[in-house]
């Protein structure tokens, strides 16, 4: 059989399943962009049935086509000037009333139609019995029943969409409007037929035109003999409005949903009437006047707690891999600039930022769990009371949440609000909301400086205040940038069902091959950048000659080695006693364990060690001061050893063992001199690079915050992607550690006198509300169709973060935290 390719578009209501369905149809085949000219998202896959390649287009989910927002434009224009094939409109059975209303604009449209009775099983438990015969007589349609979330229907469904595609037959359905309105009908049909190069059905237009249908009238003014025709139907408005005595778009409308009550009346009988469903049953607690909201707020505390428990595990072996991979680069290339370059550039700065990404799927994960089960339309519900409070409607509130994914889509999706002013507002609090892009950063700063037990806690205080600070951004916005009144707030609440796991799996795909994308480009060509940034200029006026004072410690040990252990055992290098090196890499070992197991004990005991050498110090008591107790014990270690291994060997070596323990804290403290050398050297390179000159450059500006030219450098390339302020302290510390230091980021932060817990919260605090990354600016700018709402929503972030962070440092401060 002969391949042969047609287009299928996928039209129906918001949460109708749709989506679903166009889910189950392409799997995995399937791309997501923008429809050319706005920043409506465009969703296209593909399916191969009986020979054929199906081209499947998900258009915008509308409740109607009468164009008075973008995505309801992009739906009619898509089917009006590409022309698909067909059309399959998904209904919710189980709402079968409010979908018909689409319904009946689609089959108006004279493209071949196929009506989808989606969700059929909800409806049958709601007691209704749909007549699909009748359905099909009245609309001249076929009908296909289907239940997406068990993928039941989908193969007679593409059956009968490759059938009609077949026949090849428009839709003939005319609904009458009465006898007024069809005689105006048939006038003004009689004028556009007379006009060349009309691309829209000419009974659909006349009624658009007498619905002062904006779009279409711009349209026929740039057409010959334009004018003549709108004078025509200027005057049919005026005498029909004369008529009706009421706006004849309602007019019109009213009548469709009086077609759409008399088919529902006959098509559809009730067993139950006035019988509770579940989804009403759940809503009694869900969107419970008092206890909605801090359902709602539980809900996400969970979701947070989840991300970051769960998420740490993979986190931690993906950290390993690339911990491994930097070594093995580390180990393998000749010294130089292309082994900086991928060690510390490119492992260090983007393989950081791909260990989040199981944080990152999981976020999706909830988010698409909350999406598909309908929760999320009772979210907007629930915070109806308090988006009105702020002179704004709970349908404002679903961007918002959309920008917990990104800020991009969060922007977008206020084309759905029809006030202006709102959508302005909306956009304006967006970014806001704690993207996607931060939780790198919010991770990061919480592992290390939080203990797991509160890491939850801290990030879903993070993403409150980002609430909480929109909420009164708006309240702002709305009374000195945006006054006017509020509208209602109408939606409609779909029952509740249980997501698919395609669904989900798709959801999270999409998403991860967008962040590793962004990863492979964006944070890639940023790591690079900074990489230059701090690894140049390479000819560095160091204020000490770090080469000769490494050279004295070398000279300084060798001496001392040779004075306390060579000459007391007549030899004249330390490979001319065997037993004794095996023995001092034995305490080496042991001694090493010892480090690592202080290291799990956590940071109590190191608090409760500060403490005491704060008060030792204060008395001036050598016996009470810690450190001074170290260093004696260190000095007895070979009388009387602390670690059981320790005594083993010394019982067991009781000649070579202080010889061998004596050699081990000499090439102990030799190390960790050269330790501290290094990394004055590394710190005083980065500090005269171009990074540390443009650091030191906005310290001024962010000292007050508690932060050094470090975070400075993080912040500013931050602007370009959040995730960026990972990559690059990655790259940074990468840089600025010393050789064969294989320590995480987290573990060198948390090593960092710079940082503290209290900073890392208000590094988080200032990620969170200074300015929107470059993408979301762009969209912003394509929104609003202006260069001064981008400007503006950058500058009042940047100030209202700096302003906030500041309050929470120097509170914190005062505080003693």
């Amino acid at each position: 059989m002969t391949t042969t390719s047609m287009t299928v578009a996928l039209a129906g209501n918001p949460n109708s399943g749709k989506t679903t369905i166009f889910n189950n149809i392409t799997g995995a085949r399937q791309h997501v962009g923008n429809y050319p000219g706005v920043t409506v998202e465009k969703r296209e896959g593909f399916r191969r049935f009986q020979g054929k390649d199906l081209l499947f287009v998900d258009l915008p989910g509308t409740y109607s086509l009468t164009a008075n927002a973008l995505d309801e434009l992009v739906a009619r224009n898509v089917i009006i000037d590409d022309k698909p094939d067909i059309i399959v409109n998904i209904l919710d059975a189980s709402n079968l009333e409010r979908n018909l209303y689409l319904a009946v604009q689609l089959l108006e449209l004279e493209r071949p139609v196929v009506l989808a009775l989606n969700m059929a099983d909800m409806a049958e438990k709601a007691g209704q019995t749909i007549n699909d015969h009748i359905l099909t007589r009245k609309l001249g349609a076929a009908v296909v029943r289907t239940v997406g979330n068990r993928n039941q229907g989908t193969a007679n469904l593409l059956q009968t969409v490759t059938e009609a595609i077949k026949m090849n037959k428009p839709s003939s359905f005319a609904l009458d409007y009465g006898n007024e309105i069809e005689a105006k009908i048939t006038e003004v049909t009689g004028i556009l037929a007379t006009m060349a190069a009309v691309k829209y059905p000419l009974r659909w237009l006349a009624i658009k035109l007498l619905e002062n249908d904006q779009d279409v009238i711009n349209s026929i003014k740039l057409m010959p003999r334009g004018s003549e025709v709108l004078a025509a139907v200027g005057n049919a408005r005026a005498e029909l409005q004369t008529v009706f005595n009421d706006e004849l778009e309602l007019v019109i409308a009213e009548a469709r949903y009086r077609f759409v009550g008399q088919v529902c009346q006959e098509a559809i009988s009730y067993q139950k009437h006035g019988a509770q469903t579940t989804s009403d049953k759940i809503d009694r607690i869900l969107t419970h006047r008092i206890l909605g909201l801090p359902i709602f707020f539980a809900i996400m505390w969970l979701l947070f707690n989840f991300v970051f428990t769960v998420g740490n595990y993979p986190k931690e072996w993906i950290e390993g891999g690339m911990g491994w991979l930097g070594a093995f680069v580390g180990q393998h290339m000749a010294e130089g600039d292309l082994k900086s370059l991928l060690a510390d550039g490119i492992i260090g700065g983007v393989g950081t930022v791909i260990s989040f990404l199981p944080q990152i799927l999981l976020l999706f994960f909830g988010i698409a769990l909350l999406e598909d089960t309908g929760y999320m339309a009772r979210a907007a519900f629930v915070m109806d009371r308090v988006m009105r409070a702020v002179g704004l409607h709970g349908k404002s509130f679903i961007p918002l949440l959309l920008g917990f994914g990104c800020s991009v889509p969060a922007i977008m999706g206020t084309r759905t609000l029809d006030n202006p002013r709102d959508r302005m507002v909306t956009i304006l609090v967006s970014p806001l909301m704690s993207c996607s892009a931060r939780l790198p950063v919010y991770t990061l700063l919480i592992s290390a400086f939080f203990t797991e037990q509160i890491a939850g806690s801290v990030m879903f205080s993070i993403y409150l205040i980002g609430i909480l600070l929109a909420v009164i951004m708006a309240l702002i916005f709305r009374k000195f940038l945006f006054p006017g009144s509020t509208e209602a707030f109408v939606m409609e609440l779909p029952p509740y069902h249980l997501p698919t796991l395609r669904s989900i799996l798709t959801h999270m795909w999409e998403r991860s091959v967008l962040y590793l994308k962004k990863a492979g480009t964006l944070i890639l060509a940023a790591s690079i950048l900074v990489w230059f940034l701090t690894n140049y200029p390479s000819e560095v006026p160091y204020n000490k000659d770090f080469d000769g004072l490494k050279a004295t410690v070398e000279e300084s040990f060798t001496a001392q080695v040779t004075e306390k252990v060579l000459v007391p055992l007549q030899i004249e290098a330390l490979e001319d006693n065997s037993s004794l090196q095996a023995l001092i890499t034995q305490i080496d070992e042991i001694k090493s364990q010892e480090e690592v197991d202080e290291e799990a004990a956590g940071s109590t005991e190191k608090a409760d060690l500060m403490t005491a050498v704060k008060v030792g110090n204060d008395t001036g008591d050598e016996a009470s001061n810690p450190v001074a107790a170290v260093t004696n014990s260190a000095a007895d270690e070979e009388e009387n050893p602390n670690n059981p291994q320790l005594a083993e060997l010394k019982q067991a070596n009781p000649v070579l063992y202080p010889y061998a323990l004596t050699y081990w804290q000499l090439d102990d403290e030799r190390k960790a001199q050269m330790e501290t050398l290094d990394k004055e050297q590394a710190s005083e390179k980065l500090s005269y690079s171009y990074a540390g000159r443009l650091g030191h450059f906005v310290e001024p500006a962010i000292q007050p915050l508690g932060f050094d030219w470090k975070m400075g450098v993080g912040l500013v390339s931050a602007v370009a992607a959040k995730e960026v302020l990972v990559s690059t302290l990655g790259t940074i510390y990468s840089v600025g550690a010393v050789e064969d230091d294989a320590s995480g980021l987290e573990k060198v932060l948390s090593n960092d006198p710079a940082f503290t817990p209290l900073v890392a919260y208000t590094l988080m605090i200032f990620t969170l509300i200074y300015s929107p990354c470059l993408a979301a600016l762009a969209v912003i700018r394509r929104e609003t169709n202006s260069w001064k709402w981008p400007a503006f929503s950058f500058v009042y972030s940047t100030v209202l973060a700096w302003v906030v962070a500041f309050a929470v440092y120097q509170i914190g401060t005062l505080l003693g935290y």
